[in-house]
């Protein structure tokens, strides 16, 4: 089985194998002030279509993540590594249409340090 996550106007698309059973809320500066949750996967495991050019990115910081969004509904969508440090990248649980919350364990991460979360 395929996920697909779509922004609200459908510019972009992430598809993947697989129906994610585990999600993380990240507490992070940015990750709280976007509201998302992050489902992880392996680049070779992730097909982005859109077209070049679709979406804006952001990085901040030690600039090791790139989020993105779309230029048309601005919805985040997903956010790619910049660096080796990560072999992975986030996809936007909340873009996945027919991902049912309770079918998803909820990770909480507390990289913001606060110890507290908006669940």
């Amino acid at each position: 089985m395929t996920s697909k996550a779509t922004c609200h106007c459908g510019a972009v698309v992430v598809e993947f194998t697989g129906v994610p059973e585990k999600a993380t809320e990240c507490n992070c500066s940015i990750c709280r002030r976007l509201g998302v949750l992050w489902v992880y996967r392996a680049l070779e495991d992730v097909s982005l279509i859109y077209a070049e050019g679709a979406t804006s990115t952001y990085a901040w910081g030690d600039k090791t993540l790139e989020f993105h969004r779309c230029k048309v509904c601005g919805c985040t969508t997903h956010w790619l590594p910049l660096n080796e440090k990560y072999s992975a990248m986030g996809i936007n649980a909340r873009m996945i249409d027919g991902l049912h919350p309770a079918d998803v364990e909820i990770a909480h991460e507390d990289f913001g340090g606060a110890g507290c979360f908006w669940n």
